[in-house]
């Protein structure tokens, strides 16, 4: 790997001490740096722009430097180029990063020599429907969340699966999570932990009124149709943790595996169950 894309986490307050170590970096290696975000104080000397259009021949990999929220934002740069993303923790958290910022120099060095793997993470696509038109398409690396925004009182949502109907609940909202998802907004809603390489959606209704309602876990190859009602005003649509659109009385909220995958660099030896005992604490 020679050819570096980085996407620096704009809130991120010590960016000069990325590029320092960046620069001596590339001044030691034949390495080539491409800026993503149009931050003002970018050093031009060290980065190259983006080339247009950008695919896999120009980006061999993206370094997203921040915490898990950052990596969700970067997707979108990855199923731009193709290119699979190295995760930099500067955030809490980091459970999907890979490398923190003073391993940095010894982790390009492993991609410069093919010391890593790659690993394939799900995506869910979700439409919004209403009227019987699509007036919305995103791909969620980790949820597509109906919220109950600010309505004061529980909202209604019908569950269907492949057009067979599930259940009815009364709730604060529903999370539809990929297995990357599942150890995020889903798991703090009560949700089940599944291992990344499964290819499964997880459902995990918010604070249901009924104490049967559970959270539960699809086949990929399902649609699943979250249908809205009882709004007293407007509800929200999140995927990845963005506000995207309004939910509407009557609006549809359609979840299904996408065929595309975002790639992640794996360079450690550490299985998924060591992450979790370690940063999540697991069995303590």
């Amino acid at each position: 790997m020679q050819n570096f894309a980085v996407y620096i986490n704009p809130d991120f307050s010590h960016k000069k001490n990325i590029y320092t170590l960046l620069e001596k970096l590339k001044d030691n290696s034949e390495i080539n740096f491409f800026s993503i975000d149009s931050i003002p104080d970018l050093p031009k000397e060290l980065f190259k722009p983006m080339p247009k259009p950008a695919n896999r021949k120009h980006i061999d990999c993206i370094l997203v430097f921040g915490g898990d929220g950052t990596i969700l934002k970067a997707k979108d740069i990855a199923l731009l180029t193709g290119a699979p993303i190295l995760g930099i923790n500067l955030g809490y958290l980091g459970f999907l990063s890979e490398s923190v910022l003073p391993e940095i120099a010894s982790s390009i060095e492993n991609l410069k020599q093919g010391k890593y793997r790659l690993l394939q993470r799900m995506l869910i696509n979700c439409r919004l429907k209403r009227e019987g038109k699509i007036i919305y398409e995103a791909l969620a690396l980790n949820d597509a969340v109906i919220y109950k925004a600010e309505s004061p009182g529980l909202i209604h949502i019908r569950i269907k699966a492949s057009s067979r109907y599930v259940f009815d609940t009364r709730c604060d909202g529903i999370i539809a999570a990929t297995p990357t998802g599942s150890t995020a907004y889903s798991l703090s809603a009560g949700g089940p932990i599944l291992a990344p390489e499964m290819k499964a959606i997880v459902l995990s209704p918010l604070n249901p009124h009924i104490l049967a309602i559970r959270p539960m876990v699809f086949p990929s190859t399902e649609l699943l149709t979250m249908k809205v009602y009882g709004l007293r005003q407007a509800a929200l649509l999140q995927i990845d943790g963005q506000n995207v659109m309004p939910i509407q009385e009557g609006d549809e909220v359609l979840v299904t595996s996408s065929q595309r995958s975002v790639s992640f660099i794996k360079l450690s030896n550490r299985t998924f169950y060591q992450i979790l005992r370690r940063k999540l604490n697991l069995g303590k």
